[in-house]
């Protein structure tokens, strides 16, 4: 199986394991460590298209576990989030790995999040080697060992 296919399942699984854990994913803690991730996942090579923003609005929109949380909310936290990576990458990363680093607390929450960020990762087909590294950086911040998600 070519490693591309092996990544669909793997992420298809996760979103799976999402949704059955929908109930538990309501707080704000969780809420903020999503977008944050999703912000950083898409700001990972340095820049952020419209393609990018598109992807982050899709999952918003049809995500049933962000489902628990208004869009325009989403939305305005994504941009937030967006905005202090744009002005200043490195200072807007320490920033936004504090914010996932939040989600620490629930492992559920934590394993979510992580989840989150790969299955946005791969919504384009490439899951490249800049949002890998952004992805692993945001295991340690909430103390999971990558290997767990094959990072």
């Amino acid at each position: 199986m070519a490693l591309w296919d092996r990544f669909k399942e793997s992420a298809q699984g996760m979103q799976t394991q999402l949704t059955a854990k929908k109930n538990d994913l309501k707080s704000g803690a969780f809420r903020d460590a999503s977008m944050a991730m999703c912000a950083l996942v898409a700001a990972a090579d340095g820049s952020v298209d419209p393609a990018e923003r598109q992807r982050v609005a899709t999952l918003i929109g049809t995500n049933d576990v962000l489902q628990n949380f208004p869009a325009l909310d989403l939305q305005r936290r994504f941009d937030d989030y967006l905005t202090k990576l744009t002005s200043d990458f490195d200072f807007g990363k320490v920033a936004i790995l504090q914010e996932i680093a939040k989600a620490k607390k629930k492992p559920t929450e934590a394993r979510a999040v992580i989840q989150i960020g790969i299955v946005i990762g791969g919504a384009d087909g490439v899951f490249d080697k800049s949002e890998q590294a952004v992805v692993r950086e945001a295991c340690f911040a909430v103390g999971l060992d990558p290997a767990e998600f094959d990072l």
